[in-house]
């Protein structure tokens, strides 16, 4: 599975302070994953992506850079993030799962004002993949340059924004938003159309294999009109647990002096003047980070951070529920819900 990590901000930050100098920054977790337990496929290896978003006067549109080469080895991508500043930032390591190795297949991806990102898998992808091509307008259906399940997903949540009145090539809505109440729906109705798309997978095909065939879906999806970010943290199960994602909140970002890749998330009032959101933390700092709860939605809005549960035929109205992580695991994941976990990661130690 992949990494990724979203910064919104007040003020706009250097992207080398994100991606690049960070004891755990994101082009460490492509080399040094400490939340994935995968042994086969221990590196995020199958390319990277950033998006961020510039000046208005420069259009609504974010940049998009992606390459097929390992972060770690991408030259250009350190030249780039030493020279570039934005309050609005997406990045990701991809291990694939579904797709080709190719530019195309990177993500973010993006329509006009709006940038996306995932990482997970849509469960029994190979056959629903038909039927969600079948189900969405034609301008959504051309849009897919790649081959990933992610890049699908996309297109079926633009067809949702459609259909509920948001046009997502309406030059209005690209240059003063959507509203985060509106993606947040958008995002409820995709997910749910998915596992629909899912439910409706014939018992013939569910058993065509001796084992069976995997529906579970992990659905860690990141969207952004520019203005405002709704990201899920959602497994279609419920006895198990969602692959990982933390977020943290303060009024700085600031690396401690005499101590390089050392930063802190500072917090001088109540205010959130940063707010970070993130596969695995950044940092080794605990008390900077707070996990997101499995089937939930975390949204930000004017640095606001808002979670909500998504209520479904998944959702466990108990909170001392534990549910099993053996399928973020056997999927390369780790879900960081039991304690000890948690202190290994936080404290440096590889599992």
């Amino acid at each position: 599975m992949c990494r990724f990590l979203v910064y919104k901000g007040k003020d706009e930050i250097l992207l080398s302070e994100l991606i690049l100098e960070p004891q755990h920054s994101i082009l460490t977790q492509s080399y040094d994953s400490r939340l994935r337990l995968d042994s086969r496929r221990p590196h995020n290896v199958h390319g990277f992506g950033l998006g961020y978003y510039t000046s208005s006067t420069l259009g609504p549109a974010p940049c998009i850079f992606t390459s097929t080469i390992p972060a770690w080895n991408c030259i250009n991508l350190h030249r780039l993030s030493a020279k570039t500043t934005s309050k609005l930032i997406f990045a990701h390591v991809r291990a694939t799962t579904e797709g080709a190795l190719s530019d195309s297949n990177c993500h973010p991806f993006n329509r006009n004002g709006l940038m996306w990102m995932h990482n997970g898998n849509i469960g029994g992808w190979k056959h629903v993949k038909r039927s969600l091509a079948m189900g969405i307008q034609e301008r959504w259906f051309g849009s897919v340059g790649g081959s990933t399940d992610s890049e699908w997903a996309f297109a079926l949540f633009l067809d949702v924004l459609d259909r509920m009145g948001y046009d997502p090539d309406s030059p209005l809505f690209n240059k003063e938003g959507f509203g985060h109440s509106a993606l947040r729906k958008a995002m409820l109705k995709t997910i749910g159309k998915l596992n629909a798309l899912i439910a409706a997978i014939p018992d013939k095909e569910r058993k065509e294999r001796e084992e069976g065939l995997d529906c579970r879906s992990l659905l860690n999806f990141a969207i952004s009109d520019g203005h405002s970010v709704v990201c899920t943290r959602y497994v279609s199960s419920r006895t198990d647990e969602a692959a990982s994602l933390y977020w943290s909140s303060g009024t700085s970002w600031q690396q401690d002096r005499g101590t390089k890749g050392r930063y802190r998330m500072e917090r001088k009032d109540r205010g959130a003047d940063i707010v970070l959101v993130a596969s695995e933390p950044l940092t080794f700092e605990r008390d900077d980070w707070v996990i997101v709860p499995t089937n939930s939605t975390l949204t930000i809005h004017k640095q606001a951070v808002m979670i909500h549960p998504i209520i479904d035929e998944y959702y466990n109205h108990n909170p001392s529920y534990k549910r099993s992580t053996g399928f973020a695991v056997s999927k390369g994941l780790d879900t960081t819900t039991t304690e000890d976990k948690k202190e290994s990661a936080v404290d440096g130690v590889t599992e």
